[in-house]
C-alpha cells in the first residue's frame, strides 16, 4: 500500500532502533521525516546522525522543532519518558496534529501524556506494539486506542503500518500490551535465570529436555539464545518497560511481585552489558552469540569474581 498522494510530514521523537526502522520505511516511500533524540546532542549520536544523513531524515535540535508543522508525530522513546516527551512536544504541535504514542507505558501514563497533547489541540492516539519490531518493521502488529484512533488508522495503514483499533477508550490498548509483557518479559528473565543456574549445576540438558516435553511447540535452544540476546542488547529499555508493567498492575490494587522481579533482572543484565561482560558494543549491537551457553558462562564468570 502506498503513501497518500500528498504525503504527511512525519516527526519521530526517539531515533533508537524503532525510530530508525520507521524512518527507513517511511523515507523509502518518499515521506518527509524529521527526528529528534536526546542522544543526538552528544558524541554517542554520531551513528544516528550518519543514519539520518544516509536516509534523508531531517534531524532537529529539540522536541518542538521536530514536531512543528508535522501532520503525524510518533513518540518512540523509553517508557519512563512517555509523559515527559508529550509535555516537551506540546508547545510545537499544531491543532489537528496526530500524536501516536508508541511507548510501552501504563494506561495511567498514557492518560497523563494525552492531557498535554489534547490540551493544545493535538489528537492523541495510544499505540501498543504487540511484538518485536525488527522482523516486521513498519508492519509490526499495532493496536490503537482512544477517541482519535479510528480517524488515524486508515491514514497509518496507507503509510504501510498494520494498525487496528481496539477501543475508543484510552488505556485499553496499553493494558493489553502491558498484561502481555508480564508474561513475555517475565519469560525472558526466567529463562536467563533458569538456564544460567542450570549451566552452573551442569543440568542444562536435562532442564531443556524437560521443558521440551512440557512445551513441545517451543525450540528452547533457539528461544534461549534469542532471549539472552534481546536482554543483553535491550535490557535497559526492557527494564523500564516492565516498571511500567508493574505500575499497570499496581493501578488495579495488585502488588506486582513478578513484574518487579523481572524489571530487576532485566536491569541487572543491562548493567552487565554496560560493564562489558558480554563483549564490546559495536555501532550496531553487542557481539552476538548463537549459543546462550556462551552468555551464561560470561555471567557465571562475572558472579564468581564477585
Amino acid at each position: 500500500m502506498t503513501a497518500p498522494h500528498s504525503p504527511w510530514r512525519v516527526a519521530l521523537i526517539g531515533y533508537g532502533e524503532v525510530g530508525r526502522i520507521l524512518a527507513e520505511d517511511l523515507r523509502a516511500q518518499g515521506v518527509p521525516v524529521s527526528a529528534f533524540d536526546l542522544k543526538l546532542l552528544g558524541e554517542a549520536g554520531e551513528p544516528l546522525r550518519e543514519h539520518a544523513l544516509q536516509h534523508g531524515v531531517a534531524l532537529t535540535e529539540s522536541h518542538v522543532s521536530a514536531v512543528r508543522g508535522a501532520d503525524l508525530v510518533v513518540s518512540a522513546v523509553t517508557a519512563s519518558q512517555t509523559v515527559a516527551v508529550a509535555q516537551a512536544c506540546a508547545p510545537g504541535l499544531q491543532a489537528g496534529t496526530f500524536f501516536l504514542d508508541f511507548n510501552s507505558a501504563s494506561p495511567g501514563a498514557k492518560s497523563r501524556a494525552a492531557e498535554f497533547v489534547d490540551g493544545v489541540g493535538g489528537r492523541y492516539v495510544e499505540g501498543a506494539v504487540m511484538t518485536s519490531v525488527p522482523p516486521h518493521r513498519i508492519k509490526v502488529p499495532l493496536l490503537l486506542g482512544g477517541p482519535e484512533a479510528a480517524d488515524l488508522m486508515p491514514r497509518l495503514n496507507a503509510l504501510g503500518f498494520a494498525a487496528q483499533v481496539v477501543s475508543e477508550t484510552l488505556g485499553v490498548a496499553s493494558a493489553t500490551k502491558m498484561c502481555r509483557s508480564v508474561m513475555i518479559k517475565g519469560l525472558e528473565a526466567m529463562v536467563i535465570e533458569s538456564f544460567t543456574t542450570a549451566r552452573a549445576y551442569g543440568v542444562e540438558e536435562a532442564v531443556i529436555a524437560s521443558l521440551a516435553e512440557t512445551f513441545p511447540g517451543i525450540d528452547w535452544e533457539q528461544q534461549g539464545a534469542y532471549f539472552f540476546q534481546r536482554a543483553i542488547e535491550h535490557g535497559r529499555r526492557r527494564s523500564e518497560e516492565v516498571r511500567e508493567v508493574a505500575e499497570t498492575v499496581r493501578e488495579i490494587g495488585l502488588t506486582p511481585w513478578s513484574a518487579k522481579g523481572t524489571a530487576e533482572r532485566q536491569a541487572w543484565v543491562a548493567d552487565l552489558a554496560d560493564a562489558g561482560v558480554f563483549g564490546a558494543r559495536t555501532s550496531r549491537s553487542f557481539a552476538r552469540s548463537g549459543d546462550w551457553r556462551t552468555e551464561a558462562d560470561r555471567i557465571l564468570d562475572h558472579v564468581k569474581k564477585d
